[in-house]
């Protein structure tokens, strides 16, 4: 969990305010992109001009501590049978099935308000950990950050070295000891998408721990009746990075049917997504005396108390009531990503309303709004105050790696001058 630890005695809204603090070196990043992961990163840059933000963000270490604590209370509480009976009551019958899996790559979204965290929202596909993996180490060389790494390489087969372990965790979970030979890393269209150079370094990855790795297309996969294959070739694993949650798509039925019978290893498996990221549990983690009723601690209790802000579905019983008190909620689709069909209550017009009402019961959550956290930034010469979240990439409920997003708008976007994926230091 690489946090840097400097600036004693100058509090996070002070460096905030500072246009200058924190500066990545955007330049030694790539450089050190380049050097470990054998990618050219400078045309990716021009396609992304806005992946990584020119600052570093600042929390404070009680407000790391909650991320953390609340992470680690989530995921107990999940692993409680009444929780996972009650919210799989209508989840697809792929997410019933229990292999023990514990989902990779999981990340937790934060906003941090003074010294609370407040969670935003789950995600089992949450991409950048490798990227930000090289970010942090860099940052942690910068002059303004405390702890150096003895050297930048050293650090990324660190962080690389976790990453593969939680794969090698996953694999055991559910094949025990037999060898692990080939990983498929999928996604839709995967060279158009966004982080698409994080697959080629998940690709590298593996091959470094001698585990054959392609990147593909779910139309790519075959499944042969007893086994599924990409390429004629035995797949053992796949990464899952499909925003087809359940897996439904007729584009994702060879994974699907390798899946329903365990012919594959796949992580993040639905059942990670129906138990945890799932927008319709946050109502649930907000209720004490059912969590209680399902034994849930009640240090855990208080945790998500505090971290997890009033989250309820969209009914025909509740929908006047909710629009009334619109202004001070966030209305997001249950299983929804990357932002998509998420409104901010006092942006929300009479004629978005009628459709978010006209979508099935239990389809939309209203979470109360938690204003996100806010910094100065320098962008060609023009102060400028972006907002940020903070994002926690966890493996069974361990935070492995804390990254901000900084953007305007209404929600991250990557498109954001000055923004992008930012280091965390601890202050």
């Amino acid at each position: 969990m690489p946090l840097h630890d400097r600036h004693n005695g100058t509090t996070v809204d002070a460096l905030h305010h500072d246009p200058h603090s924190g500066l990545v070196d955007r330049e030694r990043l790539y450089a050190a992109l380049e050097q470990e992961w054998d990618l050219p990163w400078q045309p990716w840059h021009d396609l992304r001009p806005h992946l990584f933000a020119a600052n570093a963000v600042f929390v404070p270490p009680r407000a790391v501590a909650a991320m953390a604590e609340a992470v680690a209370a989530i995921e107990r509480i999940a692993a409680l049978p009444g929780y996972a009976q009650h919210v799989l009551q209508a989840a697809d019958p792929l997410a019933l099935q229990d292999w023990g899996l514990r989902g990779a790559c999981m990340g937790y979204d934060f906003h941090v308000v003074g010294d609370e965290a407040f969670l935003i929202e789950i995600n089992t596909n949450a991409g950048g950990w490798l990227p930000n993996a090289a970010l942090a180490c860099v940052a942690a060389n910068a002059d303004w950050a405390a702890q150096p790494c003895t050297a930048s390489s050293t650090c990324h087969q660190e962080h690389g070295a976790a990453v593969m372990q939680m794969f090698e965790a996953e694999w055991r979970l559910q094949r025990g000891d037999a060898p692990l030979r080939t990983v498929c890393i999928v996604d839709v269209a995967p060279g158009e998408q966004f982080l698409a150079p994080e697959f080629e370094m998940f690709r590298a990855l593996f091959a470094r721990h001698g585990v054959e790795a392609h990147i593909a297309d779910p139309q790519a996969l075959q499944w042969c009746g007893d086994h599924l294959a990409y390429e004629g070739q035995p797949v053992d694993m796949v990464y899952n990075r499909l925003t087809d949650f359940a897996l439904r798509d007729a584009t994702s039925q060879a994974l699907r049917a390798a899946a329903e019978c365990g012919a594959v290893v796949l992580t993040p498996h639905p059942r990670a997504h129906a138990l945890l990221a799932n927008k319709r549990n946050l109502a649930v983690l907000g209720q004490p005396e059912q969590l209680a009723a399902w034994g849930a601690d009640a240090a855990d209790i208080a945790t998500l108390g505090r971290v997890v802000p009033a989250t309820l579905p969209l009914t025909a019983d509740n929908a006047a009531a909710l629009w009334a008190r619109r202004r001070e909620l966030f209305f997001k689709p249950v299983s929804g990503y990357g932002s998509k069909a998420a409104y901010r209550g006092d942006k929300l017009t009479r004629g978005v309303w009628e459709q978010l009402q006209q979508r099935r019961p239990h389809d939309i959550v209203a979470q109360t709004f938690i204003a996100p956290p806010t910094r100065y930034v320098d962008v060609g010469g023009q102060p400028t105050w972006l907002k940020y979240d903070i994002r926690a990439y966890t493996y069974a409920g361990v935070v492995h790696l804390f990254v901000a997003r900084l953007y305007t708008g209404q929600t991250t976007n990557f498109r954001t001058p000055g923004g992008g994926f930012a280091p965390v230091c601890v202050v």
